[in-house]
C-alpha cells in the first residue's frame, strides 16, 4: 500500500520516523567490520581474497585483484556501440561542469600595505574511489568519481569495485575507468576494499582519501576508519523528494517519484503538494506504472512508498518548501509553476531540478552535475561530490618590512596575553635581530 499522508496530522512520532528515512543501525556491524578491517591491515592481499570468496566470488583469486589490459579490451568489446557512445557523451558534459568549478591556483590579497594574504591550491597526493556493483551496474557512478578526481589533478587514483560472481569487474565501469583516464582498477568491494584502501596491501595502494557511495558494510568500514584516513562525504542510500504545486501534470509527478525508489528497499521517495487533486492523481496512477516494471524492482518501490515514502500533503505551497529544507533530500525535483521562484526559497538539498523537462534520470547521467550527493539529511551541512573533495588550500603569507613592523607589537600583545612566551621571544629578539 502506498502512503498517504497529512503532514498536519502526523503525530510527532509519524514524523520522526518518516524524516529518519530507513536509517539502519550500523553499530550492529562494528563488530565484523572491525575484524575485516584487522584482518586486511594484517594480512594483505590474502585477506582480501578470503574475503572476496566469502562475500563475492567463490573462485577469486589473488590474480584477479587488478584489471588487466585484456578486462579493459574484453570489457570494451562487451558493450553495444550505443553504450560506449552514452558513457563518452556523458563524461564530455561531466567534465565541462566540473572543470568549470575548479578554483585559480593561487590568488593573494593586500590586507594593508605590505601585509599579503592569500591561499596556493593543489590535488591531494591520492584518492582512492569506491564504485558499488551491489544491485546493479553503476558506469554513471565511475563517470561521477573518477571526473572530478581527474579534472582536479590527482597523481595517483585506485578504484575499488566488487567483482561479479564470475571475478570480474562490471564491463560498463571499466570502460567508464578507461574514459576518464583510470588505469588502476581494483577488482574488490565491501568492507575488505575500504581497508585495502586505508592501509595498503601487496597489490592495492594506500590512499589519503576514499569517497564513494557504499552499503552499510562499506558505510561501517569507513566509520572505525575515520581519523586513519578521510572518508569523504556521507552517502548512503537513496532518497527524493518530488515538490509540486496544483500545476504539474500528475503522471509527469508519479514516474519521478519512482526513480530513486526503484533502488532498492532502504531508499526513500516522497511526493510533496499542496494540492489534494494532484495527490490523489498521482495516487491513481502509481499502480498502473509500478506494474509496468520487472517484479524485483517492483518489490523495491513497494517497501520504500508504503514505508519510507509516499505522498505527503501539505497545507501550502510554503509549508511544502519548509518540509523540504526540514528533510534536506539528496534529490530535489522542482514542478512548480515558478520553479526559479521556488528555487529562492530552498536551503537544504543535495541537488535542484527545475521544471517538468529535468528529471532525475538525466540529472544522474548526463545533465553534467555530480549524482554522488549527501544523504540522511547530510545536506544540511555536506555538498555534493565536485573538484574541490579532490583539492586543498594552503594559506600563504608574506610580510615586508613595513608590514611586518605594523604587526609585530599586536602579535606580542596576544602572545602575553595567551601565556606563549616563545611566541613573543620570535619576535621580540627578531626585532633586535633585524634591528627595527
Amino acid at each position: 500500500m502506498i502512503q498517504f499522508l497529512e503532514l498536519s496530522k502526523l503525530a510527532p512520532e509519524q514524523l520522526a520516523r518518516l524524516m529518519r528515512r530507513a536509517e539502519t543501525d550500523i553499530q550492529q556491524l562494528f563488530p565484523l567490520a572491525q575484524d575485516v578491517i584487522d584482518q586486511v591491515r594484517t594480512g594483505g592481499d590474502a585477506a582480501v581474497v578470503k574475503f572476496a570468496q566469502q562475500f563475492d566470488a567463490k573462485d577469486f583469486s589473488a590474480s584477479m585483484l587488478r584489471a588487466t589490459k585484456k578486462d579493459f579490451d574484453d570489457a570494451r568489446n562487451a558493450l553495444n556501440a550505443d553504450v560506449i557512445d552514452a558513457i563518452e557523451k556523458a563524461h564530455d558534459n561531466i567534465v565541462k561542469f566540473h572543470a568549470e568549478q575548479m578554483p585559480e591556483s593561487m590568488w593573494f590579497t593586500e590586507v594593508q600595505p605590505g601585509i599579503m594574504a592569500g591561499e596556493r591550491i593543489t590535488p591531494i597526493a591520492s584518492a582512492g574511489l569506491y564504485v558499488p556493483r551491489g544491485k546493479g551496474a553503476f558506469p554513471s557512478v565511475m563517470l561521477m568519481l573518477a571526473t572530478p578526481a581527474k579534472v582536479a589533478g590527482v597523481p595517483k587514483i585506485a578504484v575499488v569495485t566488487p567483482p561479479t560472481p564470475d571475478g570480474k569487474a562490471d564491463a560498463g565501469s571499466l570502460v567508464a575507468a578507461e574514459i576518464c583516464g583510470i588505469e588502476d582498477v581494483y577488482v574488490v568491494g565491501g568492507m575488505q576494499a575500504i581497508a585495502a584502501l586505508a592501509y595498503g596491501t601487496e597489490t592495492i595502494p594506500k590512499v589519503s582519501k576514499i569517497i564513494g557511495p557504499g552499503s552499510s558494510y562499506v558505510s561501517a568500514a569507513k566509520r572505525l576508519l575515520y581519523g586513519t584516513v578521510d572518508v569523504g562525504l556521507p552517502a548512503g542510500p537513496s532518497e527524493s523528494i518530488i515538490l509540486t504545486d496544483e500545476t504539474v501534470d500528475p503522471r509527469l509527478a508519479a514516474l519521478d517519484l519512482l526513480v530513486e525508489a526503484e533502488h532498492g528497499p532502504e531508499s526513500a521517495a516522497i511526493l510533496v503538494t499542496h494540492s489534494r487533486e494532484i495527490a490523489q492523481a498521482v495516487l491513481d496512477v502509481l499502480p498502473g506504472y509500478i506494474a509496468e516494471l520487472p517484479e524485483w524492482r517492483q518489490a523495491f518501490i513497494k517497501n520504500v512508498l508504503s514505508n519510507y515514502g509516499g505522498v505527503l500533503l501539505t497545507n501550502s505551497l510554503d509549508e511544502s518548501i519548509q518540509f523540504v529544507n526540514d528533510y534536506a533530500p539528496e534529490h530535489l525535483e522542482v514542478l512548480t509553476a515558478e520553479p526559479f521562484i521556488t528555487l529562492n526559497k530552498i536551503q537544504n538539498a543535495g541537488e535542484i531540478l527545475l521544471g517538468q523537462l529535468t528529471p532525475i534520470p538525466t540529472a544522474n547521467y548526463c545533465l553534467g552535475l555530480n549524482a554522488i550527493l549527501p544523504t540522511g539529511g547530510f545536506a544540511r551541512s555536506f555538498s555534493s561530490v565536485s573538484v574541490h573533495d579532490f583539492l586543498k588550500r594552503s594559506g600563504v603569507g608574506y610580510l615586508s618590512r613595513e608590514g611586518y613592523s605594523k604587526l609585530q607589537a599586536i602579535t606580542t600583545t596576544l602572545a602575553d596575553y595567551e601565556d606563549f612566551p616563545a611566541h613573543a621571544m620570535a619576535i621580540r629578539k627578531r626585532n633586535e635581530i633585524i634591528g627595527l
